[in-house]
């Protein structure tokens, strides 16, 4: 602390210059470092000096280099904030083969679990061991349970809301009257020479059915939708919580598995992906047809970033079947908090030719998105609320 008292501004600026020039002959500063710095400096030039397997080699294997990862692990939590190490791990994995590393328990265990590892546990369920599987279950259940404990809620509440909105009965039969909802909807129509109501707006009982709209998910397999699909299996999840709604999830590549057996276990569910298959849309489609059974009340939500590897002109037919059945369709170019997408634009357009909106949303809106697409409402004035930029026509 009194180190810290004695350091003058300056010289935390040309330490932060220091770190980031990475020293030796990149330095032109010449700024000793103390211990701490020292040690970030240190973390810092393992991972992005290519030091990480310890022998400088960014291609060498790194197969006996796991305490090494493991302490370069504990040292990045030590000095960086999470969202940082994160980052971090995310490079690593990138630039170094350490996805084998990350099947061993005790290496695994000292990561910090985000939407990205998720993914890559996904990627490699069918490399993980028998004695990685329990950590690898509880790596995947503490994002689960980051997500649910941050957009559960919404997601009801929004749902729910909708959902209460779109079922009222406002064309009642007279024994369907409530009578007590009536008499206060009209109480300014009061008449005082009558001494009564005139009950213009007269309200029913909601209609009760099993669930009032049936919601498919389309989950895209590939590699590049892989955050997308773990925020998309947890929202699936949700929703099979919710009775008011009839929730199916499908996953494709260049097949087709429906997962809504596992849908009210999320880690499951996301067990049951295989991710970095190819891609066929018009197939995906042609199952979704399928789970159609009342198409005013059926919702389809393809998340994919829309390459097609299949047949393009039938993708475009069945959706386009879709769309005029009645039923609504929405393509998502992502679901994620990652940025713009990349997307094939040509398709796109095609949708919205069709009147099927296309866009990326962020995870912490999809709960208004599928509320408004309950209650009916234009996806395109629900998008320029807020600020999301959709494909159009010929764009």
């Amino acid at each position: 602390m009194t180190e810290e008292l004695n350091t003058t501004k300056e010289d935390i600026r040309l330490k932060r210059w220091r770190l980031a020039l990475g020293g030796d002959e990149a330095d032109g500063i010449g700024v000793e470092l103390d211990a701490r710095a020292m040690a970030i400096d240190k973390a810092i030039g393992m991972l992005y000096d290519g030091n990480l397997s310890g022998k400088g080699d960014r291609k060498g294997s790194l197969s006996r280099s796991s305490p090494n990862i493991a302490k370069w692990l504990g040292d990045i939590r030590t000095y960086f904030p999470s969202s940082i190490v994160k980052v971090m791990q995310q490079d690593a994995l990138d630039r170094f083969d350490l996805r084998q590393l990350l099947l061993e328990p005790e290496l695994l265990a000292g990561t910090e679990p985000d939407v990205h590892l998720v993914a890559t546990l996904i990627a490699l369920k069918s490399l993980i061991p028998a004695k990685t599987r329990a950590t690898a279950r509880e790596v995947v259940g503490k994002v689960v349970d980051d997500i649910l404990r941050r957009l559960a809620t919404e997601m009801r509440n929004a749902v729910a809301g909708s959902i209460n909105r779109a079922s009222r009965n406002n064309r009642p039969k007279y024994k369907e009257i409530d009578w007590d909802r009536t008499i206060k909807a009209n109480l300014k129509h009061y008449q005082a020479e009558y001494g009564t109501i005139i009950p213009e707006r007269q309200i029913g009982y909601s209609r009760r059915r099993a669930s009032l709209r049936d919601i498919i998910l389309c989950l895209d397999q590939s590699g590049s939708m892989a955050g997308s699909i773990v925020y998309a299996g947890v929202f699936g999840a949700v929703l099979a919580s919710l009775p008011s709604v009839s929730t199916r999830v499908v996953a494709f590549d260049t097949s087709v598995v429906d997962l809504t057996e596992n849908i009210h276990d999320p880690i499951d569910l996301l067990f049951g992906v295989q991710l970095g298959g190819g891609t066929d849309i018009n197939q995906a489609l042609a199952y979704c047809q399928t789970l159609i059974s009342r198409p005013q009340d059926t919702i389809v939500i393809l998340i994919s970033d829309l390459y097609e590897g299949g047949n393009r002109q039938e993708m475009f037919r069945r959706a386009a079947a879709i769309a005029l059945s009645g039923a609504q369709m929405i393509a998502l170019l992502a679901l994620s908090d990652d940025g713009a997408p990349a997307y094939d634009h040509n398709v796109a357009e095609g949708y919205a030719a069709l009147g099927i909106p296309s866009f990326a949303c962020t995870p912490d809106l999809f709960p208004d998105l599928l509320a408004a697409a309950i209650g009916r409402k234009d996806i395109a004035h629900w998008t320029a609320k807020h600020d999301i930029v959709t494909t159009r026509p010929g764009a």
